[in-house]
Order: structure tokens, then C-alpha cells, then sequence
């Protein structure tokens, strides 16, 4: 599986000129040309950049620099923050995002060309596949304080979607506590997923001994759904709830969940009798844990 990864790797660089100095014939390496593109006509905190494109600091600003020096870009305090940098596309770099853009087209266009309409088919439908599973491979998912500011974005956006789905709205006061404390080791735990630096998704687990554990706060955000990260939350919770000899896992879950009721189906919960008191709740799941 690796040889073929690496093999994929080569072809598509390859095909898509980025072993060339100059990308696209621009007198430009890809780093360049890529971050012209990621700025963009509204222009982009530094800070931004850096985490949207994994790139190490030192190297980011060395590629500032130079598109600075080509008169291509600006860097200067952001107006609402001093502290933050904020990067903004000169006139001339606009024009030369538009000439990247329009042979960009031209490349993509040469690809596509030779094939038949069903291979081009095929293609473009393999390439969405294989970019919904790199973007998948690219979240982390860690252990966070839920005073955390991530945690804490991930549960006002839980709580946010709950009220819009559910009818009569969500009051998280009337439903089974998951404060910080409960959520906090070792009384319980709360995941986070990040998709580069931002909090895309959350779940939580409370420990109640040898009896069965409880999982609660299971949020994907709308704009990371559909590439597993909902599957590697509850992964890693069910890793975790082993680690701590939990036997059995409980959660229950709302009618208007779809997708959640779903995915615990998939997973393996088995819906059972009603074992807590939860108001907003329509299905009890309960899944075994293999020791």
C-alpha cells in the first residue's frame, strides 16, 4: 500500500508539473504559485496560511518574502489585531493569480482532453474520492481540556445545531449533565478533531466505574462531514473507553439525528430499552466492549 501511495505521488506530480522550477512556466516554484492562490483577492492572516497549508513558519516566511520582493504581495499589521500579519495580493498579483488560474485550466484541460467521456468520468470522480480521504487523513484527534477554546467552539456549535434541529429547541440545562468536570480525567473525557488548526469536531465519553460508560457531545462540523471524522471520533473514544476497562458503552440520541443514528448503527450499537431519564432523547444504543 505504501508503493502504491508513493507511486500515485509521482505520477500525479509529475502530471501536474510540479517537478518544474518554474510552475506553469511563470518563473515561479509551486510553493510560490500556490500560496499567490491561497492568499487570494481578500487576502489572508499569515497565521492562517500557515496552519490551511502545514507549512513550517521559517519557510512560509521565506515565500513571503520573495513574492514580496517581486512586488507581488504585501505584509503588513492586520487593522483588527497589530500582533496579527496579514498578507494581501498587490495589483500585479492579482494579475498573476489570474494568469496561474487560466493555465491551471489549460493543465487541467490537457488532462482530461485524451480521455473518453466515461474515463473522464471515472477520473474526476476517483480524484473527489482520493481528496475527501486525504483531507480525511489530515485531521488529528487528541485528548482536550474542555476550558479549551477549541472544545469550547466545538460545544457552542453542538449545542447551536441541536437547537435548530430539535423541535421546541435545546436547552442543555434540562438534559444529562456533561459539565467540564465530568469531562475532565479521570471522570470522563472529551476529544477534539482539528483540520489544520481548526476544531472540526468533538465527543466525549463519562466514566461511571464498572458500569457501563456514556457518550455524549458526538459533533462533526457540516464542513468536515463525509470524510470519516465522525467514524474516527467514536473510534478513538471506544479506544479509550478499553484502555479504562469500560465493558459497555451507553448513549442516546435524538430522532432528528440522521446521520448520528446511523453511524452508531454502523458501528455496531445495538438499540435497546430506555435506560436513563434524557428528555430529548428517542433511541437508547448500547455497544459491547471487546476486552
Amino acid at each position: 500500500m505504501i508503493g502504491q501511495v508513493r507511486s500515485f505521488n509521482r505520477a500525479v506530480t509529475q502530471r501536474a508539473g510540479a517537478l518544474n522550477d518554474a510552475f506553469l512556466s511563470r518563473g515561479r516554484p509551486l510553493g510560490q504559485a500556490r500560496l499567490l492562490w491561497e492568499i487570494g483577492p481578500a487576502g489572508s492572516d499569515v497565521r492562517l496560511l500557515r496552519s490551511r497549508l502545514d507549512l513550517d513558519s521559517g519557510y512560509l516566511s521565506r515565500l513571503l518574502r520573495s513574492l514580496e520582493s517581486d512586488g507581488l504581495v504585501a505584509v503588513e499589521p492586520s487593522q483588527a489585531d497589530g500582533r496579527v500579519r496579514t498578507a494581501r495580493l498587490t495589483a500585479r498579483g492579482l494579475a498573476e493569480r489570474a494568469e496561474l488560474d487560466r493555465r491551471s485550466d489549460e493543465v487541467a484541460t490537457s488532462i482530461l482532453q485524451p480521455l473518453s467521456a466515461r474515463q473522464r468520468t471515472r477520473l474526476v470522480t476517483a480524484m473527489a474520492e482520493v481528496e475527501r480521504l486525504l483531507v480525511a487523513s489530515t485531521v488529528q484527534v487528541t485528548v482536550c481540556d474542555p476550558r479549551h477554546p477549541d472544545a469550547r467552539a466545538c460545544l457552542r456549535a453542538y449545542f447551536s445545531e441541536l437547537s435548530h434541529r430539535f423541535d421546541g429547541g435545546f436547552d442543555p440545562a434540562r438534559s444529562i449533565s456533561a459539565d467540564d468536570g465530568e469531562l475532565t480525567p479521570p471522570a470522563g473525557l472529551l476529544l477534539v478533531a482539528t483540520l489544520h488548526g481548526d476544531p472540526v469536531g468533538c465527543g466525549a465519553l463519562k466514566f461511571h466505574g464498572k458500569r457501563p460508560a456514556e457518550l455524549k457531545r458526538m459533533w462533526v462540523a457540516e464542513s468536515a462531514r463525509g470524510v470519516g471524522v465522525g467514524r474516527r471520533i467514536l473510534d478513538e473514544l471506544e479506544a479509550h473507553a478499553k484502555e479504562h476497562g469500560v465493558r459497555a458503552i451507553h448513549l442516546e440520541t435524538n430522532g432528528s439525528l440522521t446521520e448520528a443514528i446511523s453511524l452508531y448503527r454502523s458501528a455496531g450499537y445495538k438499540e435497546v430499552a430506555p435506560f436513563s431519564s434524557e428528555p430529548y432523547a428517542h433511541h437508547w444504543f448500547e455497544k459491547r466492549i471487546k476486552t
